[in-house]
C-alpha cells in the first residue's frame, strides 16, 4: 500500500491516535450526571414468568429505579417487514413469558454501574418452564408454539416457480442433499451501547450504537407515540456492525433507556457486556436448504431448486427476510433454464436472527457451489470445467435468471479464469495428483473453486444535502451512516470532481437526524452506489444552482455561464478573465434524492480458488492459498476496497472453519463469549491474493456496485470445497460448516472404517 494512498483516508487519524468517540466514551453536557442502566435478562429458553421480585434491587444503595416490563409504556417491536406474520411482535421487555435466553426483563437504573449491576443480581425470578423449540423442523411442526395467540410458528413463507416433473425425468443425473447453515455470532469489536437524555424543549436526544441512526430516530419515537421530529438521534464512532446494528436501527433496550430517561428526568447510558452481546445481540446465517440439481452428462445443468428453512429466532427481525435473497441469486452465475426457489421462517427459542454481513447471499451463494460440485462429482469431471460450461457469457447482459431477477452486468468467465491462473489451479491439480499416487496420507491437499454473484444496494435509495458556506467550503450531508467503511475519504472526491475545488475544502456529515433524517443507513452493500451517487447528485445540483447565481453577479444568461472545473470558477463562454469563484456566491444549499431505475440492486460478483491441507492426525485445516477476484464495477478507492474485500474473506474463514453459535436441547447457549464461540485472529488467516476486474453498473451514474460483502459470498463456499475435495478419497461426500478439527477428525476415521 502506498503512503500517499493511506494519507488519503481522512477518518484512520482520530482512530490511530485513539481520538475518536464511542458512546461508552462520550463526554458531552446533555449526560453529565447520567445514570447507569443494566438489564436483567433470562437465562430460561422458554417459560412463563411467575413473578419477577425487584424488592431487595429497589432497596439497594445507589439504586434510583427498577422497571419491569408492564411498566414501560411503549409500544411492542413489531416484525420489520410487512411479508412478516404481524401477529409474532415482541415486547420492549418481557412480562408474561420469555422466549430465549438473554431476553431483557427487568431495568435497573443506578448513580453508578457497579451498583446497577449488584442490584440486578439481586432481581429474583421465578420461571414456570415450557418446552423449548430449538429444532427447526419441530417449530415447523407446530406442536409448541412460542407465540399462542399468532396459532403459528410460521413468520414468514414464500415460494417462486416450480420445475415441473418432466424436466426433472429428462435428467441424466441428480442429486439431492441437505445442507445447514451454522447460526453465527456478529462479535463486533463495540457490544451494543446506548444513551439518552430529554431537553427543556421535550425534545430526547438519543445516542445509539446503529448503522441506521434514521431507523433508530423512527422506533423511538413511534413506540413511545412521540411527534415526528421529537427525538434525534447520533451514531458516534461505531465500532463495527456486520447488520447486526442495521434492521430497524436500534434494539428495544434503546427504546426502554429512552422512555426510563423520560420518567426519571434525568440522562441515562447503558452498555452490554461481551457475554450480553452474545446473548443478546441479533444472530445470523441459521439456515437449513434442501437442494436439488439435475443435468446432463456433456455438464450442462439443467434444473436447480432449494427449499430453504430459516431460524428466525425467538421474534422476527431481519434474519426472517434473508431468505428471500435466494430470489436475486439463488441459481448463481449459471445460465439454469428451470429453477424453483422456496423460503419459510421459522421462530425458535433462540436469540433473534439478523442481516448477517452477506444476509442470504453466502446462504445461496454455498448451496448453489456445493451443487454444482456433487453434480460434477456424480458425471466426473472436474468442477472448474462444469463451471465454465455453464456460467452466464458476458454477451448475455443484463441477463435475466430462471427466477425472473435481473443482472445488470458482468463478465464471470474473465473473473474465474483470471482467478484459476492467478492461482495455477492445474498446477494445484497435478500436486494433487502426485501426492495421492504417492500415498501421501499424513496431509491431504484440497483444492476448492467458487465463482458467485449477490445483489448489492437497491431499494429506497438515498438522499445527500450539499451546502456551500460563505466562505467558499462545502459540506455534504448523507444518510448513509459509516463504521469502518470511509465515507468522507469515498464521497469527498466524488463531489470535488463535479465542483472543481480542492478536497480538503470538502467535509461529508453524517449520523446525526437533525441534519440527516432520513437516509436507510450503511447495509446491504448500499453505500458508494446509493449514497455515492446522491452525493454526485447533490453536486451536480450545486453547480446549477450555483450557476444561477454566478449569472445573476455577472449579468448573464445562465446558459451563458460554465464552470471551468480546473480552476473551480465560473465565468460567461468565451470571456473567461471575468470570473467568479465558490467563495463569491454566498450560501447556497440543494437537496438530492438518488433510486436507480425501479429500485433496482446492481450484482457484484467474483471468483476464488482455495487451496486448503488437512492434517489426517489431527483433523486440523491449514487454508494455504485463498485467491479472490472480485468485480464491484468501477472502484472509488482501492485502498478501501481492498479493505472490505480482506475483512469478508476472514469473515468466510471463520464460518468455513471456526464459528458456530450452538444451542443445547434445551435452548441453553454454550458458546457465550470469546472463550467459547471460536472467533479466528490473525494467526488463522492465510495472505489473501486479491485481484479485481471492473464491469460498470448501469445503474447508477458513477458505474459502481457493492463490495462491503463479496469476499464472504465468494470464499465461503470455495473453503468448504477445498475441503471436502481433500477428504474424497475417504469417502466422504458431505459435511456442514463450520469444518471443525473434530468434525473432520470423525470424518476421516468413518471415511477409513467404511473404506
Amino acid at each position: 500500500m502506498a503512503d500517499s494512498e493511506f494519507n488519503g483516508r481522512r477518518e484512520d487519524e482520530p482512530l490511530l491516535r485513539g481520538e475518536s468517540t464511542y458512546i461508552d466514551g462520550l463526554d458531552v453536557p446533555e449526560l453529565e450526571g447520567a445514570a447507569q442502566a443494566v438489564f436483567v435478562r433470562s437465562a430460561e429458553a422458554h417459560a412463563r414468568l411467575a413473578s419477577v421480585d425487584v424488592t431487595a434491587a429497589r432497596e439497594a444503595d445507589g439504586v434510583i429505579a427498577v422497571f419491569l416490563g408492564r411498566e414501560v409504556d411503549g409500544w411492542p417491536f413489531p416484525p420489520r417487514l410487512p411479508s412478516m406474520n404481524r401477529d409474532l411482535w415482541r415486547p420492549l421487555m418481557a412480562y408474561d413469558m420469555v422466549r430465549f435466553v438473554g431476553e431483557p426483563i427487568a431495568l435497573v437504573v443506578a448513580e453508578t454501574r457497579a451498583a446497577a449491576v449488584d442490584a440486578a443480581e439481586g432481581v429474583i425470578v421465578d420461571y414456570e418452564p415450557l418446552p423449548p423449540v430449538v429444532d427447526l423442523d419441530a417449530s415447523l411442526d407446530g406442536e409448541t408454539l412460542l407465540h399462542e395467540h399468532a396459532g403459528t410458528n410460521v413468520a414468514l413463507a414464500w415460494e417462486l416457480d416450480l420445475v415441473p416433473d418432466d424436466v426433472w425425468d429428462g435428467c441424466d443425473v441428480t442429486v439431492e442433499f441437505d445442507l445447514t447453515h451454522p447460526r453465527l455470532g456478529p462479535h463486533p469489536i463495540e457490544p451494543l451501547a446506548g444513551a439518552s437524555s430529554w431537553g427543556d424543549d421535550g425534545r430526547c436526544t438519543a445516542w445509539v450504537c446503529s448503522q441506521r441512526p434514521a431507523g433508530a430516530k423512527h422506533v423511538i419515537e413511534t413506540l413511545l407515540g412521540l411527534e415526528p421530529g421529537t427525538v434525534r438521534a447520533i451514531s458516534p464512532d461505531v465500532g463495527g456492525g456486520f447488520g447486526a446494528k442495521g434492521g430497524w436501527g436500534c434494539y428495544p433496550e434503546d427504546v426502554a433507556v429512552a422512555w426510563a430517561a423520560r420518567e426519571l428526568g434525568r440522562p441515562i447510558r447503558w452498555a452490554q457486556t461481551r457475554s450480553e452481546a452474545s446473548l443478546a445481540m441479533g444472530h445470523g446465517r441459521a439456515s437449513r436448504h434442501r437442494i436439488r440439481i439435475g443435468g446432463n452428462r456433456d455438464g450442462t445443468i439443467v434444473a436447480y431448486s432449494v427449499d430453504a428453512l430459516q431460524d428466525s429466532g425467538a421474534y422476527p427481525a431481519m434474519g426472517t427476510n434473508v431468505t428471500t435473497n435466494l430470489r436475486n441469486s439463488g441459481t448463481g452465475v449459471y445460465d439454469i433454464a428451470h429453477a424453483t426457489l422456496r423460503g419459510t421462517s421459522v421462530v425458535t427459542n433462540t436469540t433473534p436472527t439478523v442481516a448477517f454481513r452477506g444476509a442470504g447471499r453466502p446462504e445461496a451463494a454455498c448451496s448453489i457451489e456445493r451443487a454444482v460440485d456433487r453434480f460434477a462429482r456424480a458425471i466426473g469431471r472436474d468442477p472448474l470445467e462444469v463451471r465454465f460450461a455453464n456460467l452466464v457469457q458476458a454477451d448475455r447482459f443484463p441477463y435475466r435468471t430462471a427466477v425472473g431477477a435481473t443482472y445488470d452486468s458482468g463478465n464471470y468467465p474473465e473473473a474465474l479464469r483470471e482467478a484459476a491462473a492467478i492461482a495455477d489451479y492445474q498446477g494445484l491439480r497435478s500436486e494433487q495428483a502426485e501426492r495421492r499416487a504417492a500415498g501421501d496420507s499424513n496431509v491431504l491437499l484440497g483444492i476448492g473453486v467458487s465463482c458467485t454473484t449477490e445483489v448489492t444496494g437497491g431499494g429506497e435509495g438515498e438522499r445527500a444535502t450539499a451546502q456551500l458556506a460563505a466562505d467558499g467550503t462545502v459540506d455534504v450531508v448523507v444518510g448513509t451512516s459509516p463504521h469502518g467503511q470511509g465515507h468522507e475519504t469515498t464521497f469527498a472526491p466524488v463531489v470535488a470532481a463535479q465542483l472543481g475545488i480542492d478536497v480538503e475544502r470538502i467535509t461529508i456529515s453524517h449520523d446525526d437526524t437533525d441534519r440527516s433524517p432520513i437516509g436507510g443507513g450503511t447495509i446491504g452493500s448500499r453505500s458508494a452506489q446509493l449514497g455515492g451517487a446522491a452525493a454526485h447528485g447533490a453536486a451536480l445540483d450545486l453547480v446549477a444552482a450555483a450557476r444561477e447565481r454566478a449569472a445573476e453577479l455577472l449579468e448573464a444568461d445562465p446558459d451563458d455561464v460554465t464552470l471551468d472545473s480546473g480552476r473551480g470558477l465560473f465565468h460567461v463562454v468565451g470571456t473567461p478573465a471575468r470570473s467568479l469563484g465558490w467563495a463569491d456566491l454566498g450560501e447556497l444549499s440543494v437537496d438530492h434524492h438518488f433510486r436507480s431505475q425501479g429500485g433496482a440492486g446492481s450484482f457484484s460478483f467474483g471468483a476464488c480458488v482455495a487451496a486448503v491441507e488437512v492434517d489426517t492426525a489431527t483433523g486440523e485445516v491449514q487454508v494455504r492459498r485463498l485467491v479472490s477476484v472480485d468485480d464491484a464495477g468501477v472502484i472509488l478507492q482501492p485502498v478501501l476496497a481492498h479493505g472490505q474485500v480482506h475483512g469478508g474473506l476472514a469473515l468466510a474463514v471463520g464460518a468455513a472453519l471456526y464459528e458456530e453459535m450452538f444451542y443445547n436441547d434445551e435452548g441453553i447457549p454454550m458458546t457465550v463469549g470469546l472463550a467459547d464461540y471460536l472467533l479466528p485472529s490473525a494467526a488463522e488467516m492465510p495472505f489473501f491474493e486479491c485481484e479485481e476486474t471492473v464491469t460498470p453498473s448501469p445503474l447508477n451514474p458513477l458505474g459502481v456496485k457493492g463490495i462491503g460483502e463479496s469476499g464472504t459470498v465468494v470464499a465461503t463456499p470455495a473453503l468448504h470445497s477445498a475441503v471436502l475435495d481433500a477428504l474424497e478419497p475417504y469417502g466422504v461426500e458431505h459435511l456442514d460448516l463450520p469444518l471443525t478439527p473434530e468434525k473432520v477428525w470423525r470424518s476421516l476415521h468413518a471415511g477409513t472404517a467404511a473404506g
